[in-house]
C-alpha cells in the first residue's frame, strides 16, 4: 500500500479535531498564466512530503518522474503539504492554491456552494478508472445537478477496534465480535469483569472528539446530526437516536461501570490504554491499529476490527478539487495526474512490491475506493502481499457494505465543538440531565447552521 495514502487517511481521521472556515471569496491560480509553454502545461500540485520523510518524499519523487515520462507534455510543480487547515481560507482567498490542491470530504459541499472551485463534468470521459470508483465518495464531490468538482482519492469509515485476547479470556468469540449495542454493553461487561485495571469500552469527549464520536452513535442508531431543509440545514440530534445514544453511554458508564472512572479522553489516551492491554475496545478506523502497535510495541495479531454496531457509521476521506483559474489544459492534465497516481488500480502492485519488507501496513481494509474490477485487483494485489493479519479484520470487512455510511455534516467541527459539552456532562455527571443537554446543544447547533452558505 502506497504510504502517502496511508498518511492521507490517518489525516483525514484526525481532521476531526481541528477547525476549517473557508472564507467565501474566489480562488486564483498560484501560476498566474496558462501554464502552457512549447506544447508543454505545466500544473501545480500539493501533497508533497516534507524531506525529513525520506523515503516517502523519493517514492512521490519517483512518481512524479515516472509520470513526466509517460506524459512529455504535462510537467508538474510539486509542493509540500496537503491541507493546513489554519492556511487554507488565506491561500484561497488569496489566490495561492495549487492549480489541483487537496481537501477533506468535509470542504467540497461549501467550495462547491461558493463557486470557488472549477467544474471537471466535460473532462472525465478521459478518466476511465471513475468508472470503478464507490458511487457514494463521488457524489461528496457533486452539485445538487450532478456536476464534478473533485476526485476522491481516500476514504474511511468508523468501526469497533477491539483486543482478541481480552475477548477470548471473557469467554467472548473474537471471530465473532458485536453487532449492535446491546451486544458491546454486555461484552463491555465481561471484559471489565476480568479485573486488573481493565475497562470494556472507552470513548472519546473532548476537543472536538467527543462530538464526532457522539455523531457516530447516532448514526449507528438510525440518526442525523444535520438534515438539509431546502436550502438551509437544521439540527437533528435531538431525536430517538440522540436520546438513545446518550443513555447508553450514561448507563455503561453508570450502571455498568465498563467505562471507567477517567474521563474526558481523546485518541492519544484509548490508544495508550489500548497499547497497554488494559481496554476492550473503542471506536475507529482501520488506520489505529498500525498506530497502536507501533507505537506500544505490539502485533497485529493482538487486536480485531468490527463494523460500526448499528445500522450507521460514519466516514469520511480525502480527494483533490482543482483551482477555478485552471485553464482546460491545466485542468486536464490535472485529471491525468491524479488518476495516474491516486486511482490507478493496474500500478497497485508496482506500489505495493515496494512496500513489501517495510513497516508500511499492507492489507488493511480500508482505504477502499473501487468497485468492479478496480476493487478485485487491488484486493487480490493486497491479500498477495499482506504483512497483517486480513483475516482478523474479516468482521468489518463482511458487515460494513451493509452498514450505510454517512459523511460528516457542515461545519462539521463547530458541531463537534457543541456536542462535545453533551458527551463530556453525561460520562462525567450521573445525574446530568440529557434532555436539557440535548435541547441547548440544538439552540447552539441552529445558530452554526444557519450561517451554512
Amino acid at each position: 500500500m502506497d504510504s502517502n495514502r496511508t498518511r492521507r487517511l490517518s489525516a483525514a481521521a484526525l481532521a476531526a479535531a481541528v477547525a476549517l472556515t473557508v472564507a467565501g471569496c474566489g480562488s486564483g491560480s498560484s501560476s498566474g498564466d496558462s501554464g502552457k509553454a512549447g506544447g508543454v502545461v505545466t500544473i501545480s500540485v500539493n501533497g508533497l512530503p516534507p524531506a525529513t520523510q525520506t523515503v516517502d518524499r523519493k517514492n512521490f519523487e519517483d512518481d512524479v518522474k515516472a509520470f513526466e515520462a509517460s506524459h512529455p507534455t504535462i510537467r508538474i510543480d510539486a509542493r509540500e503539504g496537503l491541507m493546513d487547515p489554519k492556511t487554507f481560507a488565506a491561500k484561497l482567498a488569496g489566490g495561492q492554491l495549487e492549480d489541483v490542491f487537496y481537501v477533506y470530504f468535509t470542504d467540497p459541499a461549501g467550495l462547491i456552494q461558493r463557486r470557488q472551485v472549477a467544474d471537471i463534468s466535460q473532462y472525465l470521459k478521459d478518466v476511465p478508472a471513475l468508472a470503478d470508483v464507490k458511487p457514494e465518495l463521488l457524489d461528496v464531490f457533486k452539485d445538487r445537478t450532478g456536476k464534478v468538482y473533485g476526485l476522491p482519492t481516500g476514504n474511511y469509515s468508523m468501526g469497533l477496534v477491539y483486543n482478541r485476547a481480552l475477548f477470548t479470556k471473557a469467554g467472548l468469540d473474537p471471530e465473532k465480535p458485536p453487532t449492535s449495542w446491546d451486544e458491546v454493553r454486555t461484552a463491555a461487561q465481561k471484559i471489565t469483569a476480568l479485573g486488573d485495571g481493565i475497562t470494556g469500552y472507552a470513548d472519546f469527549s473532548k476537543n472536538n472528539q467527543g462530538g464526532w464520536h457522539l455523531s457516530s452513535w447516532i448514526y449507528s442508531l438510525g440518526g442525523d446530526v444535520a438534515k438539509q431543509d431546502g436550502e438551509t440545514w437544521k439540527p437533528a440530534f435531538n431525536s430517538e437516536a440522540g436520546h438513545k445514544a446518550l443513555q447508553y453511554l450514561h448507563d455503561m458508564r453508570w450502571t455498568d461501570d465498563t467505562m471507567g472512572s477517567r474521563q474526558l479522553l481523546e485518541i492519544p489516551d484509548v490508544q495508550k490504554m489500548m497499547g497497554s492491554g488494559k481496554l476492550g475496545m473503542y471506536l475507529a478506523g482501520p488506520d489505529n491499529i498500525p498506530t497502536i502497535v507501533k507505537q506500544f510495541e505490539r502485533k497485529y495479531d493482538e487486536f480485531g476490527l468490527a463494523a460500526m454496531p448499528g445500522t450507521g457509521t460514519l466516514g469520511g476521506g480525502d480527494g483533490f478539487m482543482f483551482n477555478l483559474k485552471n485553464t482546460p489544459e491545466k485542468t486536464k492534465a490535472g485529471l491525468a495526474w491524479v488518476q495516474w497516481k491516486y486511482l490507478n488500480p493496474e500500478r497497485e502492485e508496482q506500489i505495493t512490491k515496494k512496500s513489501a519488507g517495510s513497516d508500511i501496513p499492507i492489507g488493511l481494509p480500508q482505504p477502499d475506493l473501487f468497485n468492479g474490477k478496480g476493487g478485485e485487483t487491488i484486493k487480490a494485489v493486497h491479500a498477495q502481499y499482506a504483512n497483517v493479519p486480513q483475516r482478523n479484520y474479516q468482521p468489518f470487512v463482511d458487515r460494513n457494505s451493509s452498514v450505510k455510511v454517512k459523511v460528516e455534516p457542515p461545519n462539521a467541527q463547530q458541531l463537534y465543538a457543541i456536542l462535545d459539552g453533551v458527551m463530556q456532562a453525561v460520562l462525567t455527571d450521573k445525574d446530568a440531565n440529557r434532555d436539557q443537554l440535548l435541547a441547548d446543544a440544538e439552540k447552539k447547533a441552529a445558530t452554526v447552521l444557519a450561517a451554512v452558505k
